[in-house]
Parts: C-alpha cells; structure tokens; sequence
C-alpha cells in the first residue's frame, strides 16, 4: 500500500510548503524508498500556463507537456523525478472531469453535489496518480507527497480538504500522515505561538489532525524549547513532533535540518515504514543521494570564489518568475566550486528612451551590465524590454562577455546580429510588429492564435547537432559530446527559414536543429568565449547533483577559460541526459512536420498569412 504525506499550510501563503514537501520526500529518497509527489492548487485555471509571471510565479513545463506550478519544479529537483501534467491537480481540472462525466451520464441521472462527486473524484486522482512510476525504476512508488496550496481556511480549499479528510480513512490511518506547516512571527525577539495554536485549531475542527506540526521561521534564530513545548501542550502534539525551519544559508540545508530534529524516525512509526521491503540496491542508491547532498552542502559553505552574473529580464520584480533558471545557475555554480553573486536588471532600464525620463535607473542599470561576468536573457513573452535585451545581448557580444540566451533570449540574440552584423535595419518578429519588413522570427505554423492555453510547442523535444559541431561547440562537448539532445521547449515563434542563410553566411551558426532540419534550436559564435542561445528552457531539467550543460558552460566561462575547458571534459564522461520516454513524439509530432510541410509550400513563398488561416 502506497504511503501518503499531506503538506498543509496555516498563517499565510508562501512560507516555504513546496520545500519542506520536497525535503521531506527527499529524505525518504535517502532512505531508499521510491517517492512521488502531487501538488493541488485550488485556483479555477486548469493549468498555470496562462498566468503572468508576477501573478504566481514561473510556468514549469514538464516532459509530457504540462504547464504546471513551480513547486512541482522542486519535487523534480529535489527528487530526481519526471512528473507528469496529472502530478497538478487544480480546481479547474477536477470540475472539467465532474462536467464530462455529468454529460456521458456516468452519475445515472443523480444530483451531482461537491459531496460525493467532486471530493471522490480528488481521491481517485490522487489514488491512481500516485501509482505512476516516476523514475527510472518503472516501479510503483512507495511514497507520494501531496502539497496542499493556499492556506486552511480559504474557501477555494475547502473541497480538497474534505476530500484529504475522507482520504484517510479510504486509504487507512497507518497510511496517512499530515505535517501542517505555519507562521511562528518573531515580535521584538519573542516568538509567537498563537497564529500557529489557530490554525492547528482550524485544521482539526475540519477533521484534520496534524501529526509533524513544522513552524516556520523568518529569522535565523531557531525554535526556542519554550516555544516548541507551549505549540506541543495547545496543539496537542508530542514535542518531537514539532519542528522548526529557520533561515538557512540556503534551502538545500533544509533536508539536513529536518532529519537532524528527527523527522524521519517520527514518519518511520508513523506509517510503520519499516514494513516496505526495499531492494539492497535502492538502499545504496539512498546512502549514495545522502552523501552526495551532505557534499553538496559542504562544499557551498566552502566556496572562497564567486561568480558574477547578470540577469536581464522583463519580470524581474519577482523573482519566483525566474525560479527554475536561478536554481540552474546555483547548481552549475555549485558544480564550479562558485559562489553565485546574481543581479536582476530591468531590460527597460537599458533603453536609450530611459535616459531622458529616468538617468539614474538608466546608469545604474548599465553599470550594473558593465560589470557582468556573464550576460543572461531569459524566456519571456511581449515587446516590453526587448530593445533593451537586444543591446545587452550586443555589449555581451562585442565585448566578449559569456552570454546565455533563452528562448526569448534565443530569438533576440538573432534579431540583434541580424540588425547589427547583416545590416537588415528594423529586423526583428513578427511578435512585435507582423508587418515588419524583415521578420527574421516568426509564428509557428501549427500554434493556435485564438486559444492560449496548452497550444505553444511544449514539452521534451529533440535537438540534433549539425556535423561542424563535432569539431569546436562548447556546448556539444558539455552534452557529453552526443549527437541528440532532449530538452523541454515552451514557445510560439520561431527562427524565419527565409533568413537562415544570410545569418549563417554572416558568421551565426545554427549548431542544433530539429529532427527534420527545419527549426532553427540552438545557435554558438566561434570567436567568443562562450555566446550560447538555445529555443528550449534547459534549466527545467537541471538537477543539484546534475546541472544543466548549457547553465554549467555559461558559469564555466563566466569563472574563467581554464574553467570551462575542465567543465567540457568532465561532461565529456559524466554526463547524464533526460529520459526522452516521456516526450511529447509519435503521432503528434509526425502531425506537426506534416503540417509544417504544407505550410512552408503554402506560405513562404507567398508572404504572412491571415492569423485565421493559420
């Protein structure tokens, strides 16, 4: 029987949830238990993929496609894992699979009523996701964590709750256990049980007993023995029970955190672990993972030299919208022996316009870039910032600064050498303007105009090395020097095909492509130590102890060439690529060249279609 972990939170939204879930399963990992996780977020969307950025944080994409939440990022960080669109459950997705089963008529002609229906249908999601092999083990899991988001109390939750309340009982005691998460708020130097004792207080009135009560702290102070006996005695808890998670030099000490106040022996009783009949293999595996991530956590309070990068973007008043790239930079620096010094700038600021209404952004901001070690442009969406983009990308170019451009940061590094090296003046996507006079990107073909949901190129694709890269590219020689790659794309638009051999000729080489040779996917300059743009988002897929090669070479070259020649040989024997099982191929994929097909007859020949056409 399946082990179920429910992560709660109390107090306020944004305390850290998605760590300590993702910690607690990792230390279960350690142990040698297989272990999977779902996040439920009880907002209406069916997925995150039409949010803003600012509005809750990054789109995480995973292999099969699914746009989800940032936490589920964590779970396969932490884990080592490949989840899937079904490991998020959101309000949205529930009601669509109630509605369809209404209409098919599979509730007889009865009421349908949150009360069985919607709460049994959580249940039986939950029950069958938790099933689904995660790892290269192909085996059931032993152990599923379920983050809860939001916090007890807020009317959208309240169907998941009672659905976990009855789920416990559906799945039996000794196979359900709940670690409630709250706010423990430092007043002038004393620590506050009170917003903890009710939420703890609410959670049980709706049924829910929490059995790890973790009390979170925002100060570097630990939890005091005074405030951990008084939670123990008004929340009816055992002191070893509670635990506490204060500030740490970064969040990969959390796991160590949690098994040094004993978190694991609790659940071992708990859910009577002991019972599950782990593989002498797995149980190295685990000691291998814990000695690896104690090393990992050594080595960052070790580390003497840093590495400047500088982060151009349109969303870089919240960080969170930037989470999985900013992690990928920790682990390559990590891998570098690096302390990773990350300033955020406003592409905005860059622009020459900024000058004039604010100088003193506009100064900042490029002192700021002036001083980089590295130049980064991430993905993104809409014209705002890109001129801006567009003119760090050529400091970093000309001045020979490491770039790394992503997705948007791909497209743009296109555009500015076609402007300013191929001299086609106003080059740039039809994005920004579709009646531009050199639309060097384009929409793609196959992509919907009307809907927005779930309709970009999305999930795990291939990219394939042209036959020169064998000879110089960094960044094949940081895949190990494979001929195929696999990475996670999330995008609209593409490079022009119309404007490939002029780029090319004017010394912009296109060292990956698709599988049919027709998409433009990953670009290298040869006299520059290290100017990579690749279409796909590789930092979905870095990992602490497997960073991501394209992240490892940028932080290499930001560090020094000595460095990434090193880097570039040790990829060359240690690296370990994404299971490509789970892409988005086949049938679909087969249907899309074939439409790209008839497109590129149909249309380049003849100019830009109407939208409706497409």
């Amino acid at each position: 029987m399946t082990k179920y972990i429910l992560v709660s939170g109390g107090v306020v939204s944004g305390i850290g949830k998605g760590v300590i879930a993702s910690s607690t399963g990792l230390l279960l990992k350690m142990e040698g238990l297989k272990v999977t996780a779902i996040k439920i977020d009880p907002y209406m969307n069916i997925d995150a993929g039409t949010m803003r950025p600012q509005e809750h944080g990054e789109v995480y994409v995973l292999h099969d496609g699914g746009e989800v939440d940032l936490d589920l990022g964590n779970y396969e960080r932490y884990l080592d894992v490949t989840l899937s669109r079904d490991n998020n459950i959101t309000t949205g997705k529930i009601y669509r699979e109630v509605i369809e089963k209404e209409r098919r008529g599979d509730y007889l002609g009865k009421t349908v009523q949150i009360v069985p229906h919607v709460t049994n249908s959580i249940q039986d999601w939950i029950e069958r996701v938790s099933k689904v092999s995660v790892d290269e083990t192909d085996e059931e899991p032993d152990v599923c964590i379920i983050e809860l988001g939001g916090t007890v109390g807020d009317i959208e939750s309240a169907p998941f709750v009672e659905a976990m309340r009855q789920f416990q009982f559906r799945v039996g005691q000794e196979n359900f256990a709940l670690i409630h998460v709250s706010l423990v708020p430092d007043m002038h130097g004393e620590q506050k049980t009170k917003p903890t004792q009710t939420t703890v207080h609410a959670l049980r009135g709706l049924g829910l007993l929490p059995d790890i009560i973790a009390c979170r702290l925002l100060t570097s102070a630990p939890l005091e023995t005074a405030t951990k006996n008084k939670i123990s005695m008004f929340c009816h808890v055992q002191p070893q029970q509670v635990v506490g998670i204060h500030d740490v030099s970064s969040v990969y000490h959390v796991p160590l955190l949690l098994r040094s106040q004993g978190l694991i022996e609790f659940l071992h009783k708990r859910l009577n672990l002991q019972t599950i009949n782990i593989p002498p293999g797995m149980i190295s595996r685990g000691e291998g993972i814990s000695e690896k991530w104690k090393e990992l956590t050594r080595r960052q309070e070790r580390m003497l030299d840093d590495v400047s990068i500088v982060l151009v973007g349109k969303y870089t008043d919240m960080t969170d919208s930037y989470m999985s790239v900013v992690k990928a930079l920790e682990h390559s620096a990590f891998r570098c022996n690096r302390k990773l010094i990350l300033q955020w700038v406003d592409a905005s600021n860059l622009q020459h316009e900024m000058q004039e209404t604010n100088p003193a952004k506009y100064h900042e901001a490029w002192k700021t870039v002036v001083g980089a070690g590295g130049i980064l442009v991430p993905g993104g969406f809409g014209q705002r910032g890109t001129e801006g983009m567009m003119l760090a990308i050529k400091w970093a170019r000309e001045q020979k600064i490491p770039f790394l451009g992503i997705c948007l940061g791909f497209q743009l590094a296109v555009i500015e050498w076609a402007r300013n090296v191929c001299g086609l003046a106003g080059a740039t996507s039809s994005e920004f303007d579709n009646k531009a006079e050199h639309p060097v990107v384009i929409f793609m073909p196959e992509v919907s105009k009307t809907h927005m949901g779930g309709t970009m190129r999305l999930g795990l694709r291939p990219t394939v090395f042209s036959a020169s890269s064998e000879e110089w590219s960094k960044v094949r020689g940081l895949y190990g020097g494979v001929g195929k790659i696999w990475e996670r794309h999330r995008h609209r638009y593409e490079v022009n095909p119309d404007y490939i051999d002029r780029l090319s000729q004017a010394g912009l080489e296109f060292m990956g492509k698709d599988e049919k040779g027709e998409r433009m996917q990953l670009l290298e300059l040869r006299d520059h130590p290290f100017f990579v743009g690749l279409q796909a988002h590789p930092e979905f897929c870095s990992r602490p102890l497997n960073p991501s090669p394209p992240f490892l070479g940028f932080i290499a070259a930001a560090s020094g060439e000595a460095v990434l020649r090193e880097q570039v040989e040790a990829q060359k024997a240690s690296f370990r690529p994404p299971h490509p099982e789970n892409a988005m191929i086949g049938e679909q994929e087969l249907r899309d060249g074939e439409h790209l097909r008839k497109y590129r007859e149909r249309v380049l020949t003849n100019g830009h279609p109407d939208p409706k056409s497409s």
